[in-house]
């Protein structure tokens, strides 16, 4: 198990250090080094996080980290516990890519959040797309979809 831990870690820095100069990657790319990092947040918390991908013959550019900044900036707002534990969905809908999460706000926050990563993100797709990055907040849960990138 030591040695999976270190391939994964091994696989997330290596991503960072690679695609951190490229404006999009493909999506296949992408989902890879999600599952590296899913792979070492579940070492973290085990069966109180759910993480449920399904884009399964989605072909798609994506701005590389997007992804992954979604799943930690949901694990980083959200408390993650035995009786309230964290659901992550990733999934296509309209030509869109959403990152759905359950929502149970920590009460206190380790660090101030300015919602940076959120407008990041968003200022990246507007450079990126014609269609804008959707952002929304319902029922329990919060919905980021950002849109599929065909080419540049």
């Amino acid at each position: 198990k030591a040695v999976k831990f270190i391939k994964q870690l091994s696989e997330v820095y290596r991503y960072v250090l690679d695609s951190r100069d490229k404006e999009v990657v493909q999506l296949e790319e992408e989902m890879h080094f999600l599952e590296s990092y899913v792979f070492l947040q579940q070492i973290r918390f085990g069966d109180k996080l759910k993480i449920n991908i399904d884009l399964l013959n989605v072909k798609s550019l994506v701005a590389p980290l997007v992804l992954q900044m979604l799943v930690e900036n949901a694990i980083k707002h959200n408390e993650i516990s035995e009786d309230h534990p964290l659901a992550i969905r990733i999934y296509n809908r309209d030509k869109k890519i959403v990152i759905e999460n359950s929502l149970k706000r920590k009460s206190v926050l380790a660090e101030d959040s300015q919602g940076l990563g959120l407008e990041n993100i968003k200022k990246r797709y507007e450079f990126l797309s014609e269609h804008k990055v959707e952002v929304i907040e319902a029922e329990g849960n919060f919905l980021v979809a950002i849109p599929q990138i065909e080419s540049l």
